[in-house]
């Protein structure tokens, strides 16, 4: 038995001023995760990363960090992430629900 409704439709978003919830996670490769956490103290809004080491194939071992933030702010992360010299594919995004029902999983390129 499920603790989540059915009755209810697939995926309702948590809404704010700023939109959408969102799960945002971005894989970098572990030398680059200290550049990587430095962009992201540059944004304009706090953040609370989950990092997971280990998170791909051990052929190309990666790291990945997931955050949560509204999806007005996606372009703001987007862009200092490519000012820093990280690559736009890197970023992902899900509903914060679905992440939260799935767990940790690569989210889809935003």
């Amino acid at each position: 038995m499920s603790v989540w409704s059915t009755a209810v439709g697939a995926t309702l978003p948590l809404l704010g001023t700023e939109g959408a919830l969102v799960s945002v996670s971005i894989s970098v490769e572990p030398p680059r995760l200290e550049a990587l956490l430095d962009a992201l103290a540059h944004l304009d809004f706090p953040i609370n990363p989950q990092i997971y080491h280990d998170a791909g194939p051990a052929t190309h071992p990666a790291t990945v960090v997931e955050f949560p933030a509204y999806e007005k702010r996606l372009p703001e992360i987007r862009g200092m992430l490519e000012t820093c010299g990280f690559p736009a594919k890197s970023v992902g995004a899900k509903a914060m629900l679905d992440s939260i029902r799935g767990g940790h999983t690569a989210a889809a390129v935003v």
